[in-house]
């Protein structure tokens, strides 16, 4: 009986099996993981050079290939594999009179995921398909995690963000956006070295902020028992260099800011900043179009590009025009910042602005060009001359204050947010992704919100409530499932409450919501009525996913019963838990509305009758005394925590026109010598 029970748990656990694969493997002195594999080509290589291969043809040419196993197909004495590396894939063609019996069935007890090498000759098969007829393999990694069941499985954005390996597996797009950002890199590297630009690397810890308006990460550096802050900016290190004598210096570098994040926005990311002497405006404008121009030609574009619609030209000499030009094109006359205040407001309200009004000409302008003008530059463009009002740092003109030597360059307009959406769509999908988040917030098993939004974005989405996990989960068990299914459904349920209509846009929630019903009675083991018996199998999960159920027409049609069930009993709870909650629900899309895009500790916030505008945009609240985090040097090392929480209370900002603090009392016990050579009073060499 023990002996069938584990058989049986193994056989239901796919890690279990592959586990168990390996173990018989070193048992039998079989290295799983295996030595270095000396390949002759890449796969791209053989694509190529075989391009001229005709169908049902065979070489003698010998080839040595590896990579990733991507899916298998076997079928009595012959098997098909297909191979993936870092340029492509290609079909294995594997007959058991070229390898044996026994290499034969140990390459039928290959799993998708495994890596392997293989050595073999080039063919083509009858019906067009390049490939490598197999002769032997060796085994170079055995894969102990399935890859995803399906493909469209990795478009939930929260799963391809957090597991951005599997992500980079299974959506070769995404492969090569990579590849393309690892191209753009080096060339704007070679471009600035080769206009005589010095790289260089800047602290990450800075004593001070500066360089950005933004809320940094905060550490304590317990050599100096002081506290430090990650970089938010590279600016002022850069600046220094100049000021110790270098002309031309640049930095890649990461900056850290502790603020939002988003699919779009990350709390740390990289930048370019150069900085060089005795040059103006016109020097920058030259480097901006030379680096753009080094950048699009590394990853093989050609001068005149097409993005989103548009045609845009990169080629030439590009357009430098002020700010006032690009307005009077807008309103069909022309402005300049002599132009009466009265007549500039009139103007912009005849286009649908709002104004207010103690606004200034230039700041008028500027708020023009923003909403109106921007979006109708297509090809590259430098907008200079910028108002003083908007540009309070900038160097301004010398035969006029009112202006400034300030340029941003556009390119096919402002960063696009999506489709327009009329007021009551907007009103549905807040309501729509409150819900999910309402009922997410009151489940104990449910993924914490991290963030709401109703600001459409171009990738499709018109809103979306984004959902990070305390810790990363490899197990679901059946509340988890249930609990995911109600949030799911929940968008739904509050379109049904207040705005007594259903919408198109709970398509892909219903359709996740089903697929999780599904496999909870059918693969999972999840339900009464069938106990742990799996009424379905995934035959080709790592191709196209497809399923079907390995059980009689009656037990297929009482498990679909079964789906819709849960289905209908997720539905009415989550409907239960907002309207339990209605006020709340009111109170959250009115925030929703205000704000556009809102954190879950806004949320939480007014779910715990808070005011949701004393929550910073990371988490915390804003009180005032607060103690600084700072770590201690334990006499003990304890065994790591399983998991670590990161700090979310608030880093006081420093005080710079505090007083010093009172010298220690008499009472108390001085502090301890330094030896010579340790220590440095704050701020030297800052």
């Amino acid at each position: 009986m023990a002996e069938e029970t584990t058989k049986q748990v193994i056989e239901d656990d796919p890690i279990e099996v592959r586990k168990a694969k390996r173990a018989a493997l070193i048992e039998a002195g079989e290295n799983p993981y295996g030595h270095a594999f000396h390949y002759t080509h890449h796969l791209t290589d053989l694509d190529e050079k075989y391009a001229s291969l005709e169908d049902g043809a065979s070489t003698e040419d010998e080839v040595d290939v590896a990579g990733r196993i991507m899916a298998k197909r076997v079928q009595g004495k012959i098997a098909f594999f297909e191979l993936r590396d870092a340029t492509g894939d290609i079909q294995l063609f594997c007959r058991i009179n070229a390898l044996g019996e026994e290499v034969f069935a140990a390459m039928k007890d290959l799993d998708v995921g495994d890596w392997i090498g293989v050595h073999g000759t080039m063919m083509r098969t009858k019906r067009g398909q390049l490939s490598v007829a197999v002769t032997g393999y060796e085994l170079l990694s055995k894969s102990l995690r399935p890859l995803p069941e399906k493909f469209h499985g990795l478009a939930d954005k929260e799963t391809r963000y957090r597991q951005r390996y599997v992500d980079l597996v299974m959506n070769p797009e995404v492969k090569s956006t990579f590849e393309k950002r690892f191209k753009i890199v080096a060339a704007i590297r070679r471009y600035m070295e080769q206009q005589g630009f010095y790289e260089v690397e800047t602290p990450f810890l800075h004593p001070i902020l500066g360089g950005a308006n933004a809320k940094p990460f905060v550490t304590h550096f317990n050599a100096l028992d002081r506290d430090y802050f990650l970089r938010i900016a590279t600016e002022l290190p850069l600046k220094r260099l100049l000021v110790g004598g270098f002309e031309k210096v640049f930095e890649i570098g990461r900056q850290f800011r502790n603020e939002g994040m988003d699919p779009y926005h990350n709390p740390e990311f990289t930048t370019m900043e150069a900085y060089r002497a005795f040059s103006d405006l016109e020097g920058m404008k030259a480097l901006a179009q030379g680096v753009i121009k080094a950048a699009n030609k590394a990853i093989g574009n050609p001068e005149v590009i097409e993005y989103q619609g548009q045609t845009i030209d990169l080629s030439g000499e590009w357009a430098s025009r002020p700010m006032t030009d690009i307005v009077s094109d807008v309103l069909g006359k022309q402005v300049t910042i002599d132009t009466p205040v009265e007549e500039l407001a009139a103007a912009a309200r005849e286009k649908g602005l709002e104004i207010k009004p103690e606004w200034t000409a230039g700041k008028i302008i500027a708020e023009i060009y923003d909403e109106l003008g921007e979006d109708t530059i297509v090809n590259p463009t430098f907008v200079c001359d910028y108002p003083i009002e908007v540009s309070p740092l900038a160097k301004r003109f010398e035969d006029d204050p009112r202006l400034t030597h300030r340029f941003e360059l556009v390119i096919a307009g402002s960063e696009k947010k999506g489709t327009v959406i009329t007021e009551e769509e907007k009103r549905i999908i807040a309501y729509h992704e409150v819900g999910h988040a309402l009922v997410a917030a009151k489940q104990k098993n449910a993924q914490p919100v991290s963030k709401i939004t109703i600001v459409p974005h171009t990738q499709g989405a018109l809103g979306y409530t984004l959902h990070l996990p305390e810790e990363e989960k490899f197990l679901m068990s059946r509340e988890d499932i249930l609990a995911e299914i109600r949030t799911l459904l929940a968008g739904r349920s509050s379109e049904e409450i207040v705005c007594n209509t259903m919408t198109s846009g709970a398509a892909n929630d219903i359709e996740r919501a089903t697929e999780l019903a599904r496999n909870l009675v059918a693969r999972f083991g999840m339900c009464d009525e069938f106990d742990m018996m799996a009424l379905g199998t995934i035959q080709s999960q790592y191709l196209d996913g497809s399923y079907s159920m390995t059980c009689a027409q009656e037990t297929y049609a009482a498990a679909d019963r079964e789906t819709i069930k849960i289905i209908r009993q997720c539905h009415q709870e989550a409907k239960r838990i907002l309207q339990d909650n209605r006020e709340l629900l009111d109170k959250i899309a009115a925030y929703l509305l205000k704000k556009e895009t809102i954190t879950g500790q806004e949320m939480m916030a007014i779910i715990e009758g808070r005011d949701p505008e004393t929550v910073d945009n990371y988490g915390a609240t804003r009180e005032q005394e607060r103690k600084l985090f700072r770590p201690s040097v334990p006499e003990t090392i304890e065994a790591p925590a399983k998991h670590i929480n990161m700090v979310s209370e608030p880093v006081p900002m420093p005080d710079f026109d505090a007083p010093e603090e009172e010298p220690a009392k008499a009472s108390e016990p001085p502090a301890p010598e330094e030896a010579p050579g340790e220590g440095k009073p704050e701020g030297e060499g800052e």
